[in-house]
């Protein structure tokens, strides 16, 4: 502040020691004025009078000359004005025109006739304010059909996801027929080619031939007159004018990365199967329908535009959906359990597949995903015949079936491959020796190879293929399911000895059968066995393990019969004398073996036998553990004697051949054991057992020394 104020001080000494000079000639130049304003006065008078009086003179001239002034301007102003009319009514009427393409909305026009305005009119006018205006709002009706054409595209892409549902089923339905009338065709081909193949290619078909391809051309037109095409059932236009109008504007690739954002968005909504697809057939047909409406739409917009999408695009997408349509399948398709409805969705899938490789996307992978269906499908049948089998076995009487006349006879028989000259000598009524679940079984293994057949139709395979696939299936019904129930039949406990035995004779049948099996599979295959290598049934081993299992639950029935009567056996081992008859329990024990036996007569001589001699050597092991019971401390002679005259009625049952095919006395031979032991204690040789003990002529051989010792201590 005090450098300022000197500051101030030093200015204020300049100013003052100016004003000093300059003052003198300030008091001068006044002095001089007051001189002057005198004359000024006179002259400013003189000035005034003069000017007044020329005013005066020259007001008409003026007058006149301001007229000719302003005549010139006006005539000036309009040549410019049409001039410049004539510059700017091109313009005009250019606006005017696109104001009226913008409300026809014809906007690609619209966007030309910018592009005119502004290369070529405007330029001429651009001083004038209302072609600024113009020029600002060109841009603003640029964005304006930016918006509409993208508020179009929007409602494009809406339409076409409602419709590809409708879409996809237009065009599997012409797939199928296209199809149909391919196979037809090539049928009828065949059949003109076999007939007149000797008569040389240029022969031309008879008129009858040409009439049945006419009419069958004729039907076609007629369908494909009434399925409309994707073009009929959606508008492509808008897509058309966005392509244009972005690339027009330069956004053409802006425009393709959001149509390809927005379909791949598009694309996994439709690939997002429901969660209840599973259960009907409609639900998977909905899902295949709006993926195949979605790539005929990617499709058509492939060939149809240039640019927007393209070949390697297309593929992508496919090979995407491709994944998750098998990733869906594959998990949706497992949980269906029911046969008709795996088969329905099989049907589809070759549909779809058809319908896409005819627009040229591969389908080889659909195609191996059917053979994972396949099996599962297999696994369904299988579970169902499972049950059919139980149903059968569960009615059966398992007797053998009567025939009343010739006529039931034939019915039989159309059923089931039965054949025996025997029992064709012998007059009716008579009976068939399997029961009635044997022709049932028969039936449902061909109504099986049918439903397995379906599956294997229009899979695109080999005749061989087809003929190797339903052998295999078929093995598997026979080898597991029909093994399965059959190994539960048996060891079910209400199944006694009489249906066991039934079951024998019945798998004899079944086996004998297998060969028709495989000459029904060769029919409808159209496969020689002879000259093509083809795998074989396996139900020859199946009815064999089936009547194995039998035969070993006869066994073990048998013995456990004879078990239940041994234990009501009620023996007085004290007795003094014996009753001088076989026990009851024992003669009701033989009876039943005896009636049993009988039954048996239908088996095999081999497995009746079996059975006895099996009986028999349990009925004598167990009348020997009776005695040698080790709660059983006395045994008298009486009760010997008893016990004796039991193992005869067995020796003379075993003697009385309930079996017939024993040679000799091979049957009494299970009961030496015990009569070698009794006749020891019954004539009480002792001496003679322990002079001939260890001799291979020894009349006691059989007898164990630890057996007869035990027995001789009680």
């Amino acid at each position: 502040m005090e450098k300022l104020d000197a500051c101030i001080r030093n200015h204020d000494r300049e100013i003052e020691k100016m004003c000093n000079f300059h003052h003198q000639g300030f008091v001068d130049a006044i002095t001089e004025l007051l001189k002057v304003r005198a004359d000024a006065e006179k002259l400013k008078v003189q000035v005034t009078d003069t000017n007044r009086r020329l005013q005066d003179a020259g007001k008409e001239v003026i007058a006149q000359t301001e007229e000719i002034i302003r005549c010139r301007v006006q005539q000036r102003n309009i040549t410019t004005v049409v001039e410049k009319l004539q510059l700017c009514l091109p313009v005009l009427e250019m606006y005017s025109k696109l104001k009226e393409q913008m409300n026809v909305k014809r906007y690609y026009s619209a966007l030309k006739t910018m592009e005119q305005l502004e290369n070529l009119y405007l330029p001429r006018v651009s001083q004038y304010r209302f072609c600024q205006i113009m020029i600002e709002n060109l841009p603003k009706l640029r964005e304006e059909i930016k918006e509409i054409s993208m508020s179009d595209l929007k409602d494009f892409l809406e339409s076409i996801r409602k419709h590809s549902d409708k879409i996809g089923e237009t065009a599997m339905k012409q797939a199928q027929q296209q199809k149909t009338f391919s196979t037809a065709l090539q049928k009828q081909n065949n059949v003109n080619y076999g007939r007149n193949m000797h008569l040389g290619k240029s022969r031309i078909w008879e008129s009858k031939n040409e009439i049945t391809l006419k009419r069958t051309f004729e039907e076609e037109d007629e369908h494909e007159e009434e399925v409309l095409t994707a073009q009929d059932l959606v508008d492509f236009s808008p897509v058309y004018r966005c392509l244009h109008i972005y690339s027009v504007l330069g956004d053409g690739e802006i425009f393709e990365n959001y149509y390809r954002k927005q379909r791949r968005k598009q694309a996994r909504l439709v690939l997002q199967p429901q969660s209840s697809m599973h259960e009907t057939v409609e639900g998977y047909r909905r899902y295949f329908s709006q993926i195949v409406g979605f790539f005929v739409v990617e499709d058509h917009i492939l060939h149809v535009t240039q640019g927007l999408v393209t070949r390697t695009y297309t593929d992508e997408l496919w090979n995407m959906a491709l994944s998750k349509i098998i990733a869906v399948l594959r998990t949706h398709s497992s949980y269906c359990s029911d046969p008709d409805l795996v088969l329905e969705l099989k049907n589809l899938i070759v549909v779809f597949a058809d319908t896409l490789q005819g627009y040229g996307f591969p389908v080889n992978r659909l195609f191996d995903l059917l053979f994972e269906i396949r099996d599962q499908y297999n696994e369904t049948l299988l579970k169902k015949w499972s049950g059919l089998f139980r149903d059968i076995f569960e009615a059966d009487n398992y007797s053998p079936i009567p025939v009343a006349n010739e006529e039931e006879y034939k019915i039989v028989i159309s059923k089931f491959p039965f054949q025996d000259p025997e029992l064709d000598k012998q007059c009716f009524p008579k009976k068939l020796p399997m029961s009635q679940s044997v022709p049932q079984i028969y039936i449902q293994v061909k109504e099986f190879i049918y439903a397995s057949l379906k599956f294997s139709e229009s899979l695109h395979r080999s005749s061989t293929e087809i003929d190797d696939m339903l052998r295999k299936s078929t093995n598997l019904l026979l080898t597991r399911t029909l093994s399965s129930c059959l190994q539960n039949l048996i060891k079910k406990p209400h199944i006694g000895l009489t249906e066991l035995v039934q079951i024998i004779i019945n798998t004899t049948h079944l086996e004998q059968a297998c060969k028709y099996l495989e000459d029904f599979i060769t029919n409808i295959t159209s496969i020689s066995q002879v000259t093509v290598h083809t795998a074989r049934l396996y139900g020859l081993s199946t009815f064999k393990d089936a009547r194995h299992g039998a035969e070993g639950e006869i066994y073990t029935k048998l013995n456990q019969k004879i078990d239940e009567f041994i234990q009501i056996a009620d023996y007085d081992w004290t007795m003094s004398e014996s009753d001088g008859r076989a026990s009851g329990y024992l003669m009701d024990l033989i009876n039943f073996l005896r009636s049993t036996f009988q039954v048996f007569t239908h088996l095999p001589g081999k497995v009746a036998q079996t059975a006895c001699m099996s009986a028999c050597q349990h009925l004598s092991t167990s009348l020997m553990q009776m005695l040698l019971d080790s709660e059983l401390k006395q045994i008298s002679m009486g009760a010997i004697q008893q016990f004796n005259l039991d193992v005869i009625q067995c020796e003379l049952f075993a003697s009385s051949e309930p079996v017939p095919g024993f040679q000799g006395d091979t049957l009494q031979l299970a009961f030496i054991d015990l009569r070698q032991l009794l006749d020891l204690f019954m004539v009480w040789d002792w001496s003679t057992y322990l002079a001939d003990y260890g001799q291979s002529t020894s009349k006691y051989l059989r007898v164990n020394p630890s057996t007869a010792l035990t027995l001789l201590e009680k």
